[in-house]
């Protein structure tokens, strides 16, 4: 279809506003004939429409908005009791919704990769002090053959950039790939987003500047050993002058490369926590074992007025199919799906001045069929869920949440059977309270819902909910054949309710999926760094771990005396990586759903992660400090 716009932007602003449905476009003021809500009675929602465009030349974001703001301020004057208008913001068309929580975490993912980079830095770091201090002897007779200090430092450099050079070219390669690959990456096949990020020039000046700065971080290491050493004590006194030193830099960097790694663990865990608390927890409704079949009347031409008894008639040839155990309808999107996130203003009891800043409650609002609360798995605290009896001819009836039930009536046991009013001045008796919810967002503070009879309010389009502990895939077939029995001409989609929500988890499994990468990145930098100070330890004391043994030393005491220092910088990194772990990943908690760092099971996981990376990178070097032969 081809879309029809209309120019209904302020002064300044050049726009067009058209309704957008998920495969089509088509003009706003059509959309009642696909069954939706007409202009004049969509003044319940808190924006009838977004308006779109470009700024004239010369025009300020400032001057547009004082436009929006005269044109709001005229029909807040006009339409008081539809229209409340508080401030006006202008954005850049995208993904401007999700621009706050997009935002917080790719920021919080560019620290965790920048805090990885610290940690290779110092990993490299801790191995060129090694390098140096095994070339002390070398440094000391070239110094005192009349090479100068800058000369050697200058050399030392050179080393740090061609390894960071060769390093930033193979990651720039690697992530160039990945980049090709996240281009045409359709996580969602129901929600088409293309993000193009082709790397530019500036990305390469990016990666050229990082790579030379990671070389000056590493490289600048053992500039104060160049610095300090004495050719004449190290010529007579030997490489190990300064072995019993109390604290070196290595030991520092070792402990910071421990620390960071531990943050990264720390927060893959609490992320990977959520995640599964996410998959397992209550939304107010169950979607496990639920299948959700998408009718749209209209375009079968069905009529408003015949569309409740054909969705009665659905309902209850859904019903016949084996090993159903309960059908239910609700108009629009279930829940979390898509943009199931109407609200509307609701007044107490005796309210006459039924404007907007006299509304007592602005809750999210459903309307449902009966059977949908055991269709979708919501339990009922109080009275009763809705019957075929609840329809037009009858007084209006509504189902409230426990959140609705104590903000309004004070408890769940005052709720039922008192009345509050609608946006149009209808007085609606409370029947029954169910669970609370999610209703728009997994992260949402705890909002207010209602339910509706959907036979006092109809709709030609609504989502039948089927729960059943059939196959998905049999039961589909099975509910499509059922519908087109009553009329081969209504087009069904049929999908788990499940899958309906993968856009509301895709932000928790992303996060969790980069969290987990970097806590596996920092992990295998703390083995190599772990490792490679054991390995030095253990391989400067050979001598020394010889005599031990010889003068009868047991095995314990000797790695004791190999693999102390490590482990001891190791409990105290993992300690203050802990500490800093709980206090970063608390941020988590707004976008990945139910996580939380204060939980037992992620302290132990971390605390038996960075033990069990500590054996593994002292397994070898341990077995080399047992096995030294004391006559050798």
């Amino acid at each position: 279809m081809e879309a029809t716009e209309r120019s209904v932007a302020p002064p300044g602003f050049q726009g067009t506003i058209s309704f957008i449905a998920p495969d089509f476009f088509m003009p706003i003021v059509n959309q009642e004939q696909l069954g939706m809500d007409n202009l004049s009675t969509r003044f319940t929602e808190h924006a009838v429409f977004e308006s779109m465009g470009h700024l004239k030349p010369g025009v300020t974001p400032a001057q547009a908005a004082a436009d929006v703001d005269a044109v709001s301020a005229y029909l807040e004057k006009t339409y008081p009791k539809q229209i409340a208008h508080k401030s006006t913001s202008l954005n850049r068309e995208g993904l401007t919704s999700f621009a706050p929580a997009a935002l917080g975490f790719v920021s919080a993912l560019m620290l965790l990769a920048a805090l990885i980079l610290l940690a290779a830095c110092a990993n490299l770091g801790s191995l060129f002090a090694a390098h140096t201090a095994d070339r002390t002897r070398e440094i000391a007779l070239r110094l005192a053959l009349g090479s100068n200090r800058t000369r050697i430092l200058r050399q030392l450099f050179t080393e740090a950039v061609l390894i960071s050079l060769a390093g930033g070219a193979l990651g720039l390669l690697a992530s160039m790939v990945l980049l090709r690959r996240l281009s045409v990456w359709q996580p969602m096949p129901d929600v088409p987003i293309h993000l193009p990020v082709s790397p530019d020039a500036k990305l390469y000046a990016v990666a050229l500047g990082l790579a030379l700065v990671s070389a000056f971080l590493f490289g600048v290491v053992p500039v104060r050993q160049v610095l300090r050493a004495n050719p004449y004590e190290i010529v007579k006194a030997g490489t190990n002058a300064r072995l019993g030193k109390r604290v070196t830099v290595r030991d520092v960097l070792l402990v910071v490369q421990i620390a960071i790694c531990a943050v990264l663990v720390t927060s893959s865990m609490v992320a990977v926590r959520g995640l599964i608390r996410s998959l397992h927890s209550n939304f107010g409704f169950d979607p496990h074992n639920t299948m959700a079949a998408g009718v749209n009347l209209v375009t079968a031409g069905y009529s408003l007025e015949k569309a409740p008894a054909m969705q009665r008639r659905m309902i209850e040839a859904l019903q016949t199919i084996h090993g159903v155990e309960s059908v239910g309808l609700v108009n629009g999107y279930p829940p979390l799906v898509y943009t199931a996130g109407d609200r509307e203003n609701v007044f107490k009891e005796g309210t006459s001045d039924l404007r907007l800043a006299n509304a007592a409650l602005v809750p999210f609002h459903y309307e449902v069929s009966p059977g949908y609360f055991a269709a979708a798995g919501t339990s009922l605290l109080a009275g009763r869920s809705f019957s075929w009896q609840d329809n037009k001819d009858a007084p209006a009836v509504a189902v409230i949440n426990r959140e609705f039930a104590s903000r309004i009536f004070g408890s769940v046991s005052n709720a039922v059977g008192r009345k509050f009013k609608l946006h149009d001045g209808t007085e609606a008796q409370v029947v029954g309270v169910v669970e609370d919810g999610k209703y728009m967002s997994l992260t949402e503070d705890q909002e207010a819902a209602m339910f509706l009879p959907f036979l006092q309010s109809p709709s030609t389009s609504a989502y039948l909910v089927v729960r059943s502990h059939r196959d998905p895939q049999a039961l589909a077939a099975a509910m499509r054949n059922k519908i087109h029995l009553l009329d081969a001409g209504l087009a069904v989609d049929t999908q788990t309710w499940t899958n309906l929500l993968e856009p509301v988890m895709f932000p928790s499994r992303m996060a969790t999926l980069a969290l987990g990468v970097m806590g596996v990145l920092g992990a295998m930098l703390s083995i190599t760094g772990i490792f490679g100070m054991a390995a030095y330890s253990v391989s400067k004391r050979l001598r020394e771990l010889g005599i031990r043994m010889a003068l009868g030393a047991k095995k314990k005491e000797v790695l004791q005396a190999a693999l102390g220092r490590p482990l001891k910088l190791l409990a105290i990194g993992s300690a203050a990586g802990l500490l800093l772990g709980l206090l970063a990943t608390k941020v988590l908690a707004h976008i990945v759903y139910q996580a939380t760092p204060r939980d037992p099971f992620v302290l132990a996981g971390v605390v038996l992660a960075m033990l069990l990376l500590g054996l593994l990178a002292t397994w070898i070097p341990a077995q080399r400090a047992l096995s030294v032969n004391p006559l050798i």
